[in-house]
């Protein structure tokens, strides 16, 4: 074992790094605290790692300072947690003068597939002069557990599929705002792809049957190894139902009363907290999310409807029939992803008038913003019913700004309450990936 990893070490020190495209985001390493990359199954977490390496190589790391070990290679499948000292062991009769002397990078791809690899890491940065990056598919790394596996030593940095900006950046279209009409028409044709296509990189630039399998495959792993196999889940048709029904009316409003009639209408003897239990378990593999109504109670919250949303709006076309599912809420998915990406204090807003209102967002300044989410303006009755509900939300809330995510529509409409602002969808989503 001890001469396979120190192969598997020096291959991985001397092979092309796969870096891909540039994710934006930037996770800064604290102290004694492992890395730990989480998001849902293929949305570019390796090759986030390898993004990694080569800054740091690019910053005058030498490549005989990485440790790097994919711990599903099907040759370590007999290494368990007594044999991961033997990683670290294989790395220093490698590099015997750098133990404790120099600072060792490790990047640990799949340890999750190791029993006990929690006591391991935990060891390393407490005894090793070291940075440690984690890495994983299994709902294991994405789970909320990490704080309790980790003791405190693991900061966890989310990774969604590709934004609009990224996948921009993966075509190589600038995305700086578009200063002639040529390039708004180049960037509202990409936003049209991107709207098709969804944001997983291996899903963008292929044939539309190939990326609907691609998706099924997706949400069937995530249905039966991070879920079904890992909770033991004795009604597994259930979940299985529950998700297709959440998938097919994203973007809506539910209550656990209500899915759980469902349920027993198709013949699943499943119970309320069971169903609550298939919920959390949805957020915690990043594959569906709840968000709450706006409420300073939060029995009050809790007790109302909530909404769903998917981590890729491509992914709710590919898995359902498409009947329930229309374009508005697509859009507004395609902005939940967006708002969720940046800030996890999102709400929906009811105003006293029982006028809803899709998002309200709270920053890290605890400033509040309404945005409403809406195809289309172009009607008298939907125009008026949309401006009225965000005027009443902004009186409420004492707030003089708000803004209307279009399709393709600009505008800024002044009133007595504040200022409304129209944006399209396209440039509303690279504003706030600034």
């Amino acid at each position: 074992m001890l001469q396979l990893l120190k192969e598997l070490i020096l291959d991985a020190q001397e092979g092309e790094l796969f870096t891909g495209t540039r994710r934006h985001l930037e996770v800064s390493p604290v102290d004694k605290k492992a890395t730990i990359i989480i998001g849902v199954r293929r949305c570019g977490k390796s090759t986030f790692l390898n993004q990694v390496i080569s800054r740091l190589i690019s910053e005058g790391v030498s490549r005989e300072n990485f440790l790097y070990i994919n711990f599903f290679d099907d040759r370590l499948a007999q290494l368990n947690s007594d044999g991961l000292d033997k990683v670290t062991e294989a790395y220093f009769l490698i590099y015997p003068e750098k133990k404790l002397q120099e600072k060792i990078y490790c990047f640990f791809d799949e340890i999750q597939v190791i029993k006990g690899w929690e006591a391991f890491v935990d060891r390393m940065l407490r005894t090793e002069n070291c940075e440690v990056y984690l890495s994983g598919s299994s709902a294991k790394l994405l789970s909320k557990e990490i704080a309790t596996q980790m003791r405190g030593r693991a900061l966890p940095w989310e990774l969604f599929p590709f934004s609009f900006s990224e996948y921009l950046d993966h075509f190589g279209i600038k995305r700086v705002f578009p200063s002639t009409s040529h390039d708004r028409i180049r960037i509202q044709k990409a936003f049209g792809d991107f709207n098709e296509q969804g944001g997983f990189p291996e899903a963008i630039g292929v044939d539309n049957h190939i990326r609907i399998k691609i998706h099924q495959e997706y949400v069937n792993s995530i249905l039966f190894r991070d879920l079904i196999e890992r909770y033991d889940i004795s009604h597994p048709r259930a979940l299985i139902d529950l998700s297709r029904r959440l998938l097919e009316n994203a973007a809506s409003l539910y209550t656990l009363n209500g899915l759980t009639d469902f349920l027993h209408v198709l013949g699943h003897k499943v119970p309320k907290n069971s169903v609550a239990e298939y919920l959390a378990w949805f957020e915690d593999a990043f594959f569906l999310f709840t968000i709450r109504i706006f409420s300073a109670s939060y029995s009050k919250s809790n007790a109302n409807p909530k909404k769903i949303y998917c981590i890729d709006h491509a992914l709710i076309r590919s898995v359902t029939s498409g009947i329930l599912v229309n374009s508005g809420h697509l859009l507004e998915n395609i902005v939940f992803v967006a708002l969720r990406r940046r800030n996890e204090a999102l709400y929906y807003y009811k105003t006293s008038a029982n006028q809803e209102i899709d998002f309200l967002v709270q920053d890290n300044q605890r400033k509040l913003n309404l945005i409403q989410v809406c195809e289309t303006l172009a009607n008298p009755v939907t125009r008026q019913r949309e401006i009225v509900a965000l005027q009443n939300a902004m009186s409420e809330l004492e707030l003089s700004e708000a803004t209307i995510v279009t399709r393709n529509e600009s505008e800024q409409i002044a009133g007595n309450k504040g200022t409304i602002t129209l944006v399209p969808v396209w440039k509303f989503l690279l504003d706030i990936d600034q």
